[in-house]
């Protein structure tokens, strides 16, 4: 009996210190790498953010693949590729407002900087796949956009195909090559097969657009709050209203993940009558596009915002917005703090959390775009009243520690 107590004892001794030198390896915060500055201006590597005073939608997005960045400026009609130097590689550009770079007279088989020329109007959001296809949503002429007089839509946008040669290659619609021009695109994204998920907001709810790598539909998938989960339909004591905030495809399988918001009546409670609605849970919900079928939801906390007055404090819970899925299949949620942003990192499964703070100075911001790469790795492009600044945070650091720890 006393050298099975000793030997336990061993044991539990041995076990505090391994979980002790596990605990040592784990990153402990993120820190921001400011990579390069991009100014402002006409010229092919500078930005046209001249007009941020005006009323209106800024028509500037970022995103980046395997260290490139690619920021497709719609106020001077270009799409820029750069390093992580910021020296720009490849320029994307309407001719009649931006001139011809230097390096467009060159012989393209010596130069390793490429020129393109496209007539772009309105540029949106911008994606690029394993082949470094290059797609962005563009906007069509008066002439050529259409009206869906049932649903109420006005149908003008289109997704843009360049080859890594910078070859155009087609416009997708919603059939495919040529279609019938999107309503409303919120975002666009590309697979690990080189598939073309599009994501677009109408009167009734999202519309997923999948599309093959040769650029033909494959599903259409239109997405109701009727339709959606909402187990607690029947359990509230108060009707439970919902709100789906974001739509995002995963990277390996054909299955889409819907961040979806539930908010309930709120009572006041001298007049006994409705005062307004407040948040009460968030749940991810997996859709699996080949069966239509929803997966068990995921339920996501929410973010705790302390807020003191006098001598009280009060704790109010304010959901993520639900940034994107990585190819290990991480879950990121990300909210602005008063100190910058807070991202919460959810494993596949639900079982670890991560939560970890983005220092960013907001009184210096005018506009900002995030981007969440397949590793993990979470980069921002910041404009400021003189220049933007693109950065990065290295979450796929973190999360690498927390799965080999």
């Amino acid at each position: 009996m006393r050298m099975s107590r000793f030997f336990v004892a061993v044991l539990f001794v041995l076990s505090v210190c391994a979980v002790s030198c596990r605990r040592s390896n784990v990153v402990a915060s993120v820190n921001e790498n400011q990579l390069f500055t991009l100014k402002y201006g006409n010229f092919e590597d500078e930005l046209n953010l001249f007009n941020l005073s005006q009323a209106g939608d800024v028509h500037t997005h970022m995103t980046m693949r395997d260290g490139f960045f690619y920021v497709a400026n719609g106020e001077s009609k270009k799409i820029m590729e750069l390093n992580s130097y910021g020296d720009l590689l490849s320029l994307y550009y309407n001719d009649e407002v931006t001139k011809a770079p230097l390096f467009a007279n060159m012989n393209s088989e010596s130069s390793t900087k490429k020129a393109v020329t496209y007539p772009f109007n309105t540029l949106g959001p911008i994606a690029v796949d394993a082949r470094k296809y290059l797609y962005v949503v563009d906007t069509l002429p008066l002439s050529r956009q259409e009206q869906d007089t049932g649903k109420r839509l006005l149908l003008s946008y289109v997704v843009l195909r360049f080859s890594s040669d910078g070859t155009f290659v087609d416009y997708l619609g919603q059939q495919g090559p040529g279609g019938t021009p999107f309503p409303f695109v919120k975002n666009i994204y590309t697979t690990k097969s080189n598939e073309l998920v599009v994501v677009c907001t109408t009167n009734e709810g999202p519309v997923v657009y999948w599309f093959g790598e040769n650029g033909f539909l494959l599903y259409t998938v239109p997405v109701t709050v009727e339709t959606v989960p909402n187990p607690y339909k029947h359990s509230a004591e108060e009707q439970m209203y919902v709100s789906i905030e974001n739509v995002v495809p995963d990277l390996l399988e054909r299955k889409l993940y819907l961040k979806i918001d539930y908010f309930a009546n709120t009572l006041d409670s001298a007049l006994k009558v409705q005062s307004g609605v407040a948040y009460q849970h968030t749940l991810l919900c997996a859709l699996n596009v080949n069966t239509g079928r929803y997966e068990t939801p995921l339920e996501i906390p929410p973010y705790e915002d302390d807020v003191s007055a006098s001598l009280s404090k009060e704790v109010y819970n304010l959901p993520f917005d639900f940034l994107g899925v990585t190819e290990s299949g991480w879950f990121f949620f990300c909210i602005p703090t008063g100190k910058g942003y807070q991202v919460q990192m959810v494993q596949p499964n639900g079982q670890r959390i991560l939560k970890r703070e983005l220092p960013v100075d907001h009184s210096q911001i005018l506009y900002y775009d995030i981007a969440l790469d397949d590793e993990g790795i979470i980069s921002a492009l910041f404009v400021k009243r003189n220049v933007a600044d693109v950065a990065w945070w290295r979450t796929d650091n973190l999360i690498a520690s927390f799965v080999n720890n």
